[in-house]
């Protein structure tokens, strides 16, 4: 049997979630339309909100409100630490785990030629004008340890290199592999502890 157009395009529209296939997306579909209709009335109408509200901070690219985010309009952290992360949800988990007092820099994303994502697609240049703007001393590179967050870091890492910024990476407390979003705090606060200097070798 044939759905009608609505129901194909919910259908359409709930795949662009993360890992939700063909069969995920019907579920969710008929779910909320057999049993939530309310749910997916206030699900609409927070995204409908969100997109419509929902801008980046001035200073560190995360999502926010307001011009600036709470984080970078408190004026309580360190201004001489920004921490250069992929994602706001990176971010989160770093607060989460109180392991950093400085600012930081979101980049929405990594490098993945594969994926068509170059620097133009991140926040390189935002990245450059905070770094000509504030009195930063260090770069913590805290990009993911996958080959996307790595070839990021070393790419960023040869951007800044003839600055007399100090850039620094998270020490191996963080698995190869792994993801900052789905860290425990005692993993995150000793990778902070024991972060290195990058070694960049200019030609």
């Amino acid at each position: 049997m044939k759905e009608g157009h609505t129901i194909e395009q919910l259908k359409r529209a709930l795949r662009r979630l993360p890992g939700v296939g063909p069969k995920t997306a019907q579920r969710m579909a008929f779910y909320l339309l057999e049993r939530d209709r309310d749910g997916a009335s206030q699900l609409a109408e927070a995204l409908t909100e969100a997109v419509a509200t929902i801008k980046h901070c001035a200073r560190c690219n995360n999502f926010s409100e307001e011009e600036l985010c709470a984080i970078c309009a408190s004026g309580k952290r360190d201004e001489s630490l920004l921490c250069v992360v992929e994602t706001p949800a990176d971010l989160a988990t770093i607060e989460q785990a109180g392991a950093f007092s400085g600012y930081y820099l979101v980049l929405m994303g990594h490098l993945s030629p594969l994926d068509g994502i170059g620097p133009d697609d991140l926040a390189v240049q935002h990245l450059l004008k905070v770094l000509s703007d504030y009195p930063v001393q260090e770069v913590i590179l805290a990009t993911n340890l996958t080959v996307e967050g790595e070839a990021t870091a070393d790419y960023l890492s040869d951007l800044i290199a003839l600055s007399e910024v100090q850039i620094s990476r998270l020490a191996r407390g963080v698995p190869v592999g792994g993801e900052l979003e789905y860290m425990d705090s005692n993993t995150l606060n000793q990778a902070f502890s024991d972060r290195r200097t990058a070694r960049v070798e200019l030609a």
